[in-house]
């Protein structure tokens, strides 16, 4: 069993006294610190007060010395409010007063106080912060800060050097418009080529020739002729327009072989192939040439295709050949065309009856690049419409063919519709026209594979779907030989109509072109 030990309370002292005694003084000690600590506070607001009232009654006076009565006012209505706010308002409205009174001395200050001292120097990286700088260095540094800030007026002492003159034509050239040739400044347009009349490029000044007859490019000085390889004389060449071949002049008399389809010259020793009629064709546009008559039919079906999409059928059947240059020749005698001076008939739509000698068979390319194999045959060529025939020459590349051929099937379409007296200008300006509509689109049009397969003549490029390089270039060239033509009827005719069509439509040009009869 526990034993538990029991106190009975003291009467005569009290065990705990002690503690009590130190209780309370310690207590006392911390009122009396919570009351100097409240006094000191009360001490230090009654200053601070003080100090605000005194600083107050400062702005005020320098308020009414500068006529500021706005800040007097807002100052004296932040001390009303100050005196009714807690602590933690006052010291938010004090660090307010204190910024107020630093903006205030800051403007006195401005206002009383000498403009301040230019701005210190940017340290460059190229310039040490610790060594003098030599009087001509410091003014560039300060000009260049002073330009930074949109001071950009020189001082006095600075020199603007004087602008240069063109070598050439001797004017004033701005600052960096300039080409340097030797020392001397030159316009870039004034420095161009005597043969080119293009610019001589920077990097082309060490090369180029300079003599009393002009500068030069180096290569436009030194042409050599794409025929016979020899050097050309400077502006004593000739050059194709389209093809751009430089040349000597004595090759377009001399008997150098030119081809009848794209009229280029080919270098000496190049093979060409002569045709039966005398016309020389080139081994490229070889390639994609129509050489008879059955071989063009599916060509004359597209071009009836293409004339029924642009709502011009020509629904009467006649007969499409394939034929010499002399038998060209001989139909255009007796049908009685006018022939133009200086245009090369490739083909005629007949309206009269006549005996035509057609290629039925088409020459192959036998040994030495010499063409054998071919046959021909006359026909009568009879219709119970106006349109009896077409005839285009042999032996042109299937582009020019199928130009040729809407040309002329734009003259069978006007007679069979009875427009037979039409103004001629008129007439072979619209005949042109489709000519080169149907070009426009061949450009990027596929190829029928299996009318090429057919022609035995077709490139190996033209039977896998593909357009040659060269067929590629054709389609502008024939564009180009119809746009640029200088012949009153065809090539004016095209100018003409082609801008009435251009500014409307085919349909409205026809309208406008039909009534129009000579």
């Amino acid at each position: 069993m526990g034993c538990f030990s029991c106190f009975k309370p003291s009467t005569s002292e009290d065990p705990f006294e002690a503690e009590t005694d130190i209780v309370k003084q310690v207590s006392s000690n911390d009122a009396h610190v919570q009351e100097d600590e409240q006094l000191a506070l009360a001490i230090q607001k009654s200053q601070e007060d003080e100090e605000e009232r005194r600083r107050t009654r400062d702005l005020e006076e320098h308020a009414q010395e500068r006529g500021e009565r706005q800040n007097y006012d807002n100052s004296s209505s932040l001390k009303g409010k100050m005196d009714g706010q807690t602590s933690e308002e006052s010291v938010k409205e004090k660090e307010k007063r204190k910024q107020f009174e630093e903006e205030l001395k800051q403007d006195e200050q401005l206002a009383v106080s000498p403009p301040p001292p230019p701005p210190p120097l940017e340290e460059h990286d190229n310039i040490s912060s610790e060594a003098p700088l030599d009087e001509n260095e410091e003014q560039r540094i300060i000009w260049e800060s002073l330009k930074d800030k949109g001071q950009t007026k020189p001082s006095e002492d600075e020199v603007i050097p004087p602008r240069s003159k063109c070598g050439g034509c001797h004017s004033e050239i701005e600052h960096g418009g300039s080409v340097d040739v030797f020392g001397v400044p030159w316009h870039p347009e004034c420095f161009s080529c005597g043969a080119c009349r293009n610019p001589i490029a920077v990097h082309e000044v060490q090369n180029h020739v300079s003599n009393s007859r002009g500068k030069f490019h180096k290569n436009c000085y030194n042409r050599y002729c794409y025929v016979c390889q020899e050097k050309v004389k400077i502006r004593e060449y000739n050059s194709h327009p389209f093809w751009k071949e430089i040349y000597c002049p004595a090759h377009e008399t001399d008997g150098t072989p030119k081809c009848c389809s794209c009229e280029r010259l080919e270098p000496r020793e190049t093979d060409f192939v002569m045709l039966d009629d005398g016309r020389w064709l080139c081994l490229e546009c070889m390639e994609s040439a129509v050489m008879d008559t059955d071989e063009v039919q599916p060509l004359h079906f597209e071009i009836r295709d293409f004339f029924h999409g642009l709502f011009l059928p020509v629904e009467k059947e006649f007969s499409l050949l394939l034929v010499e240059k002399q038998a060209l020749n001989k139909a255009e005698e007796e049908e009685k065309i006018d022939n133009q001076h200086g245009v090369v008939t490739r083909g005629i739509c007949l309206s009269e009856e006549q005996i035509v000698t057609n290629v039925s068979k088409g020459p192959k390319m036998g040994p030495n690049k010499q063409l054998t194999g071919k046959t021909t045959e006359s026909q009568r060529v009879v219709s119970g419409c106006p349109v009896t025939a077409i005839l285009i020459l042999y032996g042109l590349p299937r582009l020019l063919t199928g130009s040729i051929m809407a040309h002329e099937m734009m003259h069978a379409y006007l007679r069979l519709n009875g427009h037979n007296n039409l103004n001629k200008v008129l007439e072979e300006g619209i005949c042109q026209v489709l000519g080169h509509m149907w070009l426009e689109t061949q450009r990027y049009a596929p190829i029928d594979v299996a009318a090429a397969s057919s022609s035995s003549s077709s490139s190996n490029a033209a039977k896998k779907g593909e357009w040659s390089e060269l067929e590629k270039k054709l389609v502008d060239f024939y564009k180009y030989e119809i746009e640029t033509d200088e012949s009153a009827v065809y090539g004016e005719g095209f100018r003409k109509v082609n801008y009435m069509v251009t500014n409307s439509s085919l349909q409205e040009t026809l309208k406008e072109i039909l009534p129009r009869r000579g």
